[in-house]
C-alpha cells in the first residue's frame, strides 16, 4: 500500500470492532491521525507523535467543534447493530454521521470514508438501513469527495454460529444454501486505508471464501469438535419471526433480528478479498 504523510486522517468509530483494526493500520502504515474516543484511555497505546487521541462524543455534536481541523480525510465507522443507552439508529447511523459531515465541510475536508453494508439501498425498509443510507443519502449530496464502503458481514457476526454450534446443534431456514463472503476485520481496514486514495464513490467487498450457511455451521461445529447437527427451519417461520417482532415489540429488539434474519434468507457474494479465513477464526474463539 502507497502512504502518503500528506494525509491527515480522522477516525471516528475507532473503539468498535472495525474502528479498532483501522486505528491499528493508521499506526502501522505512519499515517497522520486522530482517532475519537469517548474514552481516551481506551486508546492510549495507540498514541504517537503522529496519532492523537482526541475526547468527542459524535452524537452530542458541541464536542465535535474544530475536530476536522487540518484533516484531509475522515474515515466514519460510526454506527449499532444493537440500539442501548436510549440511542436510536437514527440517533448514531444517521444523526452522529451527519455531525461529523458538518464539521468536515466546515474544515475543509477533502473526502469522508463511510462504512455501511451490502445492498443497504435494497433494504432500505430495514430499521438499521433506513438510518445508515439516510446519511448515504447525505453524503453523495454534501459536494465532499466520498467512498461508501459496502462489506458483506463481519466475521465477528459470525459468532451467532458457534454460540448455537455450543449447545449442539445449528438451526437454519430454508435449505441452508444460500451463500455469502464475510470479510474479517483486519482485511477489511486495508480496504478502507486504500479508499483514501481510491477514485471509486463505492467499494463492494467480501472475504476470500464463499461459503453457504450449510458449510458456516459446520465450521463453527468442527471448531468446538461437536458432531455435525444442523436442523433446516421451515422459511416461513423466518417470515412469522419478522412478522410478530414488528407487529409486538419495538425497533431496539427486532432492529438486529430482522436484519440478520431478513439478510440470511438470500446470497450474498462480493468481491472477494484478503487472507483471513472464517474456518481459523472460529478456532481463535475457541481457544
Amino acid at each position: 500500500m502507497k502512504i502518503t504523510n500528506t494525509q491527515t486522517i480522522l477516525l471516528a468509530g475507532a473503539t468498535g470492532y472495525l474502528g479498532g483494526y483501522i486505528a491499528k493500520a493508521l499506526v502501522e502504515h505512519q499515517y497522520n491521525a486522530k482517532l475519537i474516543a469517548r474514552s481516551v484511555q481506551k486508546l492510549q497505546t495507540l498514541e504517537r507523535k503522529t496519532v492523537k487521541i482526541v475526547k468527542a462524543e459524535v452524537t452530542q455534536p458541541e464536542t465535535l467543534k474544530g475536530i476536522c481541523e487540518g484533516v484531509t480525510t475522515v474515515i466514519s465507522t460510526v454506527g449499532i447493530t444493537r440500539q442501548k443507552e436510549g440511542l436510536t439508529y437514527m440517533d448514531v447511523d444517521y444523526q452522529a454521521n451527519i455531525n461529523l459531515l458538518n464539521e468536515a465541510k466546515k474544515a475543509g475536508v477533502k473526502k469522508l470514508i463511510y462504512v455501511s453494508a451490502i445492498n443497504g439501498n435494497k433494504y432500505r425498509h430495514l430499521k438499521i438501513f433506513e438510518a445508515k443510507e439516510k446519511f448515504v443519502d447525505a453524503l453523495k449530496a454534501s459536494g465532499l469527495d466520498y467512498t461508501i464502503i459496502r462489506p458483506n458481514g463481519f466475521f465477528s457476526d459470525m459468532k451467532d454460529f458457534l454460540d448455537m454450534a455450543r449447545k449442539g446443534k445449528i438451526y437454519l431456514f430454508g435449505h441452508g444454501e444460500q451463500k455469502f463472503n464475510p470479510i474479517h476485520g483486519e482485511d477489511l481496514a486495508i480496504v478502507c486505508l486504500q479508499a483514501i486514495a481510491s477514485p471509486s464513490t463505492e467499494i463492494i467487498v467480501g472475504g476470500p471464501d464463499v461459503l453457504t450457511l450449510n458449510e458456516i455451521g459446520e465450521m463453527a461445529l468442527e471448531a468446538l469438535d461437536k458432531p455435525i447437527k444442523i436442523i433446516h427451519l421451515p422459511d416461513w417461520t423466518r417470515r412469522f419471526i419478522i412478522w410478530a417482532l414488528r407487529t409486538f415489540t419495538s425497533s431496539k429488539t427486532y432492529g438486529p433480528i430482522e436484519f440478520f434474519l431478513t439478510l440470511m434468507a438470500d446470497d450474498h457474494i462480493a468481491p472477494r478479498f484478503g487472507a483471513k479465513r472464517l474456518s481459523q477464526f472460529f478456532k481463535s474463539q475457541t481457544t
